[in-house]
């Protein structure tokens, strides 16, 4: 079972202005001469954390991590004004130019990887390769599997949980109800909702209860930004066409893909990694038969250490490893 790589520290920190009122904190770590990799983190609204660092070789991979608009150190903090999948594709683009980087290597998780395949679709020639962990396809089955009909029949309790922030005659319209509350001006209100939608997410996010990951979803600042930015993307169905991604799969033609998926992930079921992967060619998939969600279970961290590795080797063919599996 491969571990993370050890903790490092930033080379270089950047606050991109990217227009439209948004700054977005970026930062570099791992070798200037590697592989560059972007990691797309998950929420939408999540933010990065110095956790992603250390999936990746440091001496083989130049890794960039962000914030993206309005999460994390980005500015302004939960900002939905101006802030559509379509900006996202265009901030990777920016930070690609601002870094003078040519091609390089996506890695996403949840929503990260709908992220990374929106714009590997739209630009296909600068993408080396992707790696996905927990494929969430971005369609109207896959946000009510979350929000609606699917995880609450899993986590009966936990769901209660969620939608008493919500009085009865608003549940028929759940995310809606929510999304009021997230941009309306009772802070006390914000705060509960926010509170509650990330709670949901966390407590539904591994195979067994784990309080590092509860308490990182729940303080108030990623609370507050995940819901809020989460609520907003979903209300607009994630600026996406229907079944977007499957319909425009023969963009990534010619792009090596990796994807890691618990087997019981309840936030994305592992049919979406399924149905991608039988789409794609080109793509492998690894089913983690003992994970959930989460990026701190161990098997989904063996998987995603495993997956940089191989797909170094696989775009610089070097096939040798030192650590000798």
């Amino acid at each position: 079972m491969r571990k993370l790589y050890p903790d490092i520290k930033p080379n270089q920190k950047y606050n991109i202005d990217v227009g439209d009122g948004h700054t977005l904190y970026v930062e570099e770590s791992g070798s200037t001469d590697g592989i560059p990799l972007i990691y797309l983190h998950g929420g939408p609204g999540a933010g990065c954390d110095a956790v992603y660092r250390r999936y990746c070789d440091p001496e083989k991979y130049r890794i960039i991590l962000f914030d993206q608009r309005g999460c994390g150190r980005s500015e302004p903090h939960a900002s939905i004004e101006n802030n559509t999948t379509q900006d996202l594709v265009a901030d990777l683009e920016v930070i690609r130019e601002h870094l003078d980087i040519q091609q390089w290597v996506l890695m996403g998780g949840s929503w990260g990887t709908t992220l990374a395949l929106v714009y590997a679709q739209t630009h296909p020639k600068k993408v080396l390769g992707i790696i996905l962990r927990g494929v969430f396809l971005g369609r109207a089955k896959d946000i009510d599997w979350l929000y609606s009909d699917g995880t609450r029949k899993v986590f009966p309790d936990y769901w209660q949980d969620f939608i008493s922030a919500i009085p009865n005659n608003e549940r028929d319209h759940l995310i809606r109800a929510f999304y009021e509350r997230l941009t309306g001006e009772d802070e006390i209100a914000r705060m509960a909702a926010a509170k509650a939608w990330a709670c949901w997410e966390g407590k539904a996010a591994t195979l067994e209860p784990n309080s590092t990951v509860l308490e990182h979803f729940s303080a108030p600042h990623i609370a507050l930004s995940m819901a809020r930015i989460s609520a907003h993307y979903f209300m607009n169905n994630c600026f996406l066409e229907e079944n977007q991604l499957i319909n425009n799969v023969q963009q990534l033609k010619g792009i090596p893909g990796i994807i890691v998926h618990g087997r019981y992930d309840m936030i994305c079921p592992v049919e979406n990694a399924w149905t991608l992967q039988k789409e794609w060619d080109g793509c492998e998939l690894h089913i983690i038969r003992d994970a959930g969600h989460s990026t701190m279970e161990a098997g989904i961290i063996d998987g995603l250490v495993r997956a940089t590795r191989e797909m170094h080797q696989e775009l610089t063919h070097d096939c040798t490893d030192p650590a000798g599996n």
